[in-house]
Formats: structure tokens, C-alpha cells, sequence
């Protein structure tokens, strides 16, 4: 394979801790300082939550401005992808960064279980956060944790909800949704590719599926996630020391299947996002 691979740092995430992992970046700071070692070792998306003064998730534009403006400076050509996830905040305010316009935000088109309680995703927020996007020319990055939002996405972008060409992510290995699992993950590519030919798509998996779910994901030719927000080891017995340690082990697979891992440049291109002068 020769198509280059997209890589996708989740730098922080709205549950881990420092007592989890010291190496959790939970300040502006520490995640501007986290995202750039994970630029340096071959990430082009930083896919971005952000807390608050008792290190506790929240939506507050501020913060996010503050942290985009970071990343902008500090990791020059890199794509913001800022959270609406519902960890995070209630109703509307989810999507209250949005008039920031980072490059990318991520999207839940449906509803479905998490560990201990339900993440709910309404119709009408859903719809509401998707005209919020297109309306600031910010590209969706949907978050498939169940069969029904990649059926649920195709439509919106066929009766223009969202703008197609599609960025679906399949997220797998969450308690009580989509269990890390290759049929399931050939079956969703099949899905997505019968109902959206020109969608592009990646994989995360959460906690130890992490680098499974990486190795399939560039073996099959799609784009991938990683970082501390999903998994904080590198083993059983190991703590991961940064997002950058995380990221590297993505980039050695790309070398193992000879994919070439996409520059900044290339990830805009992929995605058809707007240019940034180098």
C-alpha cells in the first residue's frame, strides 16, 4: 500500500486522571506541550477535550479558543478536532465552540450505551450540532459507536445535513457498544462503502483493542486514533509515558505495512480541508 495514513492523536479525553496516568495532559499547557510531541512523532489530527480549574471535563469556548490557539502556533499545519461529547456538557453547550471554527469536530449521530449510563445524542441536538458545522465550515468527524450512526450519517448527507464527502470513525471496544471485533470492522467498512463510496474512514479502540484495533485499521487502508484519552498503557505492566509514545507505535505499524504516515499537508489534502501555508 502507498496511501498515507492519517493518524489522529486524542490527547486527554473527558475521564482520565493523573492518578490513572501521570503523563495525562489536564492544563492547557500540558496539552499544548503533549499535542506538539505527538505532532513531532507523526500525528496530523489532535483530537481535543479540554477541563477545568478542578481538572473536571466542561465545553467552555474559552478554553477551547485558548487551547486551538496553542496548537495553531505551536504545531503549525496540524487539524484541530475540537469534542462536542457529551461527557463534557449538556444540550447546545456542546456545540458552543464551534464558532471557533477549528478545522474538525466530532459528531454522534445517534444515541447508545457506555459503561454506566446511556450517551445520549437527541435528534434535534444532533441536527442542531450538524447545521452549527456546516454553518462555521467545520468538517464532521462522526463518531460510529454502533451500526445504525454510519446508516444514520449517510442519510444526513444525502439530504444535506452534512456535507459529503463523509469522515466516519468506528469506535470499538466501549463496554456495552461495539466490541472490538474484525468481522464487525469489515462489515462496517463494507457498510459504509455501500451507502457512501466516497467516505473516508478510520478506527479507534478503546483500552487495550487500542493498538489491535491501530493494526487493522492501516492494514485495511484506513486512518487511525490513538493517544491517552482511549488507553494509558503500552501494556499490561506499562504506563505510556506521553501521547507521543502512543503515537509512535501507530507509525511503526505504517512502516510494517508500508504505508507511509500523512504529513499535515496530506491529511488536509485527504480530507479536503482548507490550506494552511506552510
Amino acid at each position: 500500500m502507498t496511501n498515507p495514513c492519517i493518524i489522529c492523536v486524542a490527547i486527554t479525553g473527558s475521564v482520565p486522571t493523573k492518578a490513572n496516568n501521570p503523563a495525562v495532559p489536564i492544563t492547557i499547557q500540558e496539552q499544548i506541550e503533549s499535542t506538539h510531541e505527538a505532532f513531532e512523532a507523526g500525528a496530523s489530527i489532535a483530537h481535543c477535550h479540554v477541563r477545568d480549574d478542578a481538572g473536571k471535563p466542561t465545553s467552555d469556548p474559552e478554553r477551547f479558543a485558548r487551547l486551538k490557539e496553542g496548537i495553531e502556533t505551536h504545531c503549525h499545519g496540524m487539524i484541530v478536532q475540537l469534542s462536542t461529547g457529551g461527557r463534557s456538557g449538556s444540550g447546545r453547550d456542546r456545540g458552543g465552540m464551534l464558532p471557533l471554527r477549528p478545522d474538525m469536530a466530532s459528531l454522534s449521530v445517534g444515541s447508545n450505551n457506555f459503561p454506566t449510563r446511556v450517551y445520549e445524542n437527541s435528534p434535534d441536538l444532533v441536527d442542531w450540532l450538524a447545521s452549527e458545522m456546516i454553518a462555521h465550515d467545520v468538517m464532521p468527524e462522526i463518531e460510529a459507536f454502533d451500526l445504525s450512526h454510519i446508516v444514520q450519517a449517510t442519510r444526513m448527507a444525502q439530504d444535506g445535513r452534512l456535507k459529503a464527502p463523509l469522515y466516519v470513525q468506528f469506535v470499538m471496544n466501549v463496554k456495552n457498544a461495539m466490541p472490538a471485533d474484525e468481522r464487525i470492522l469489515d462489515f462496517y467498512i463494507e457498510t459504509l462503502h455501500r451507502f457512501a463510496p466516497d467516505a473516508q474512514w478510520c478506527a479507534a479502540g478503546v483500552g487495550p483493542a487500542q493498538i489491535v484495533v491501530n493494526e487493522w485499521a492501516i492494514a485495511k487502508g484506513g486512518h487511525t486514533r490513538t493517544g491517552l484519552e482511549d488507553n494509558m498503557r503500552l501494556d499490561r505492566d506499562t504506563l505510556a509515558p506521553s501521547n507521543a509514545a502512543l503515537v509512535k507505535r501507530a507509525a511503526d505499524l505504517c512502516e510494517k505495512y508500508e504505508r507511509p504516515v500523512a504529513t499535515w499537508q496530506q491529511a488536509r489534502d485527504i480530507l479536503g480541508l482548507r490550506k494552511v501555508v506552510s
